[in-house]
């Protein structure tokens, strides 16, 4: 297949523009829809270098399986876990789901939790203009974060987490295709260290359990959304 890992940077600002200060550049990582490990479903993530930042690999699992699992542990590259996105079922008359990103393993004592991503609820009446995909809460240990909105396409590779206060502000955290190489690997570019790589891939896991399914990736927005 094409080359996984990134091999140019991507643009932030028009060509010939000079700030006053040098502006903080985003980090650029390449996510790989695929667990190095034989036998394995999973996540393989690249940083701007070639270099592995993160992983995902879950045993014994398939393509079929990878949504609606229980929990999905994110490791850095020596399989150390940083987070531990978890799935709730709320119960209520709508079974409404969402998931809840832990720090480090889950199953340890004293895990805190960080963010909530709820899927947007979808109403007989939805406007074909509404491109919101998901809701991110902060929890009691996210000291700093506030509350963002996920829009756009993940089937389509083509989405943001922007403040949910709105305004035009701009993304956070975006998934970008990745030219030439299918929907297996795309970007996830972040571009506001305060939410971070680790946290930014959670959200990235979450969108996944949510509409990873092929079934929903050419009917979740018009054709005319893009980022």
């Amino acid at each position: 297949m094409a080359k996984v890992h990134p091999n140019i940077a991507v643009p932030l600002t028009q060509a010939g523009a000079v700030a006053e200060e040098e502006p903080q550049q985003p980090t650029v990582l390449t996510v790989w829809l695929k667990s190095l490990l034989f036998n394995c479903d999973g996540f393989t993530v690249f940083d701007a270098t070639g270099g592995l930042a993160f992983r995902v690999d879950r045993y014994g699992s398939s393509t079929g399986s990878r949504r609606r699992a229980e929990d999905v542990v994110l490791m850095d590259a020596a399989g150390k876990p940083l987070l531990t996105v978890r799935r709730k079922i709320k119960l209520s008359l709508s079974l409404a789901e969402h998931w809840v990103l832990y720090e480090g393993d889950a199953g340890a004592s004293g895990t805190k939790p960080l963010l909530s991503v709820r899927r947007h609820h979808v109403g007989l009446h939805r406007r074909r203009s509404d491109k919101t995909l998901a809701h991110i809460t902060p929890l009691e240990s996210s000291a700093g974060l506030g509350a963002y909105v996920v829009e756009g396409s993940y089937g389509r590779r083509s989405c943001a987490v922007r403040d949910a206060r709105g305004g035009g502000a701009a993304a956070v955290a975006e998934v970008r295709r990745k030219e030439s190489v299918g929907d297996d690997v795309f970007r996830l570019v972040v571009s506001d260290h305060r939410m971070g790589t680790a946290l930014s891939m959670g959200v990235v896991i979450a969108l996944d359990q949510m509409f990873g399914g092929a079934s929903l990736r050419t009917s979740l927005l018009p054709t005319s959304w893009s980022t």
